[in-house]
């Protein structure tokens, strides 16, 4: 367990506050920790401010949205590295044969560097694995792979197909088997089967996504318009995989989150090993322009200015990773400091704020300061 001055750590805390009372969010559960012993976890402002009003409560079950990626996709490619199914350096056309591109390795799509597109709204045609699978493995190239840093729903999807295709088990299935349940994740799930007053609402409508699909948007009739509450809020999960999918829509509660935390500062255990983690915590990405790249993982720029804003914050250790969701998620892990850093809000209730690119990196940065 790290050892904080605890006057600066509650400093630290007092950003998420601050960031409540701005607008930033309608709502955040921070936690920071170790490896082993107590956890600091605070709560603050609502999970639901319409169409009820709902506070937030230390285990509200979040729409993690892209955190899903790493901690659902990400660990489940790991442990299947691991015993051999493939290696980084396979190319995705050896194990889904449809894919276009020969060049293509499971290493690009880890690390962003596919050359596939950032986003296509698949939900508009497409329904179904199959289809997207089928529609992902059609899809031109924007770039040569390796050649640059492009974050890629399109190629975390595709992950998801080879853990289906190699294991012959769904995604949430083989999950549960290999990384929720070894850990005790046990409110760690896609599709939760609670009440909706134990969620954090997100978006009023997607809004957002109607303006990504600009002038398609209106030809699609199944937009929902009311406040998101207990669903996907990303519309290529809920819309065309019925809220399943392997670069979003899990939820989880910060106790599960610390748990999966944890594993990562332990070296792994007990769902990887020890070099699997150091493999997937290093960085790839050398010389390619774009973010610092992991597997799966988003590094701490190697030359802060070119590589623009970075939600850890200016302290983290070049050791460091984590990763955020849409939904106003983040997780992260500096081994070097025995440190993780978790943060939850719902910053798209009921509209969509950036105030959180403010409030994330000032938050970590208090914290680390705060070591002693």
């Amino acid at each position: 367990m790290p050892t904080f001055d605890h006057g600066r750590l509650e400093r630290a805390f007092s950003v998420v506050a601050g960031g409540v009372g701005r607008g930033a969010f309608a709502g955040a559960v921070a936690a920071v920790g170790g490896a082993d012993g107590a956890t600091a976890i605070r709560t603050y402002g609502h999970a639901v401010s319409e169409p009820a009003v709902i506070p937030m409560m230390a285990e509200t079950l979040f729409d993690l949205a892209s955190l899903t990626k790493v901690v659902a996709t990400t660990p489940a490619i790991l442990r299947l590295l691991e015993d051999g199914a493939f290696v980084l350096e396979t190319p995705v056309q050896h194990i889904l044969p449809a894919f276009r591109d020969p060049r293509v390795t499971v290493r690009h799509l880890l690390t962003h560097t596919s050359g596939l597109p950032a986003w296509r709204p698949l939900y508009l045609d497409h329904t179904g694995w199959d289809a997207y699978t089928e529609a992902i493995c059609a899809t031109a190239l924007v770039r040569d792979p390796g050649t640059q840093v492009e974050y890629s729903d399109l190629g975390f999807i595709l992950l998801g197909a080879i853990i289906t295709q190699v294991t012959g088990m769904s995604l949430p299935e083989y999950c549960r088997t290999a990384i929720f349940n070894p850990l005790g994740m046990s409110h760690t799930t896609w599709l939760p089967a609670v009440e909706r007053e134990r969620i954090a609402a997100t978006e009023r409508g997607n809004q957002v996504e109607f303006g990504m699909c600009k002038e398609r948007a209106p030809e699609f009739s199944r937009w929902r318009r009311e406040v998101i509450w207990g669903e996907a809020n990303d519309g290529n999960c809920f819309y065309g995989l019925q809220g399943v999918s392997s670069h979003a829509g899990l939820f989880s509660t910060m106790s599960d989150l610390v748990k999966y935390a944890q594993a990562w500062l332990r070296r792994g255990d007990p769902i990887l090993g020890p070099h699997t983690v150091a493999l997937s915590a290093r960085s790839h990405t050398p010389g390619i322009p774009g973010q610092n790249r992991g597997l799966g993982w988003y590094k701490p720029p190697v030359v802060p200015f070119p590589n623009g804003r970075f939600g850890g914050g200016d302290m983290m250790s070049s050791a460091g990773f984590g990763h955020t969701g849409f939904t106003g998620t983040s997780l992260w892990i500096d081994p070097e400091k025995d440190l993780f850093m978790i943060l939850l809000t719902n910053r798209l209730h009921p509209t969509a704020s950036d105030g959180l690119y403010a409030v994330s990196p000032a938050f970590h940065n208090a914290v680390i300061a705060s070591l002693r």
